[in-house]
């Protein structure tokens, strides 16, 4: 059974938006060996949740 999707309500989920993987790096302090295995994978774009799920920062121990 198939039900009608009002477009409006599902538009607006920020995780859809598409980001600049130099934007993304510059922003999240990312290193560049990081924002080059990122456009490999990705090309210059991505949306915000795929470079959210596939970004690996180094953890940083005070």
């Amino acid at each position: 059974m198939s039900s009608h999707i009002d477009i409006e309500k599902v538009g607006g989920n920020k995780l859809q938006e598409v980001w600049s993987v130099e934007d993304f790096v510059r922003r999240h302090r990312i290193c560049k060996e990081e924002e080059a295995r990122l456009k490999k994978l990705f090309g210059n774009f991505a949306t915000k949740q795929e470079l959210l799920s596939n970004a690996q920062r180094p953890l940083l121990f005070r």
